[in-house]
């Protein structure tokens, strides 16, 4: 609920929180890639992937949930300065620094306790300085992990309300979500939806099986822009454009399969999910949205 206060009263109030915590956040896993690679076990690099490539499959179809983030910074690009400019660069930026940090964490935490010991562990990083008596450094990194999940939450909001945002705008969801504060010009109205939403099931329900259905969800939906792209190459080659992705066709097919393929190591049990969900979003657009679409209703005209 402070978040989405710290949302509904502006933009650069958020921008700025969330600088704050990014801050502190890295600052913690450079404490801890500094310190604890010094302890580093060579041993327990072998065999180096254990569970063979299954288990890699499945362990990036259960940590996708983690890169969910970088979708919501398009969300932004309304209250972007320069956006052509702006979101690529924040964008391909911080996924870069965000890949190379998630293996320097990956690669030091292997190396300092066999890779058993980190099954079913929910705060691995954590428990395991507290087990090599690192106390100084474990409270650093505690500290760092609360903020992370702190900015993270704040960017999912974000990009949640300015998802309903852009709907409502569009005619497919009830015009009070595009409604915007009278004072601080922020979507309202979504942002606080988006806090409840979030708030009330978080304190209800399992924290495993909501990121599972969220990962399935994000690459159904990744899959699901890259074949726009591709029909709109086709069918709109003239349409302006105010992003253009590198590698033509190639990029859009790659990404459809990747996303199919991380989708496939997922449980059955996320896949049952996700065609509910799937369902009841259909029965939304055919029986509301369908009908009031900006989109279709200037067709018509």
């Amino acid at each position: 609920m402070l978040l989405t206060v710290v949302l509904v009263r502006g933009i650069r109030e958020s921008a700025e929180t969330n600088n704050i915590m990014v801050l502190l956040k890295i600052i913690a896993i450079l404490v801890f890639v500094g310190f604890a690679s010094r302890f580093i076990h060579p041993a327990n690099y072998h065999p180096f992937a254990p569970n063979g490539w299954p288990g890699i499959l499945t362990g990036g179809s259960i940590v996708f949930f983690t890169y969910i983030g970088f979708d919501s910074v398009s969300t932004a690009a309304e209250e972007c300065n320069r956006p052509q400019r702006d979101l690529p660069i924040g964008i391909i930026a911080t996924l870069l620094v965000c890949t190379v940090l998630y293996i320097a964490v990956v690669v030091v935490l292997t190396g300092l306790v066999p890779w058993q010991t980190l099954r079913d562990d929910a705060a691995p990083v954590v428990n395991t300085l507290k087990k090599l008596h690192f106390s100084s450094v474990r409270l650093i990194v505690l500290l760092g992990a609360l903020m992370g999940m702190i900015s993270s939450l704040l960017v999912f909001q974000l990009g949640q309300a300015r998802v309903w945002f852009a709907m409502s705008r569009d005619g497919l969801f009830p015009k009070i979500f595009s409604r915007v504060h009278p004072r601080y010009r922020t979507p309202y109205f979504s942002t606080w939806i988006a806090g409840f939403l979030d708030g009330v099931p978080a304190g209800l329900l399992d924290i495993g099986t909501l990121a599972d259905l969220s990962n399935i969800g994000t690459l159904f939906a990744f899959a699901l822009v890259a074949a726009g792209v591709l029909i709109l190459r086709y069918r709109e080659p003239d349409r302006p454009r105010a992003f253009r992705a590198p590698g033509g066709p190639i990029a859009p097919i790659i990404t459809i399969l990747t996303c199919l393929l991380l989708m496939a190591g997922l449980p059955i049990m996320n896949w049952i999910r996700f065609f509910v969900w799937l369902l009841i979003g259909l029965v939304i657009y055919f029986t509301y949205s369908r009908k009031r679409s900006t989109l279709r209703l200037e067709a018509s005209n």
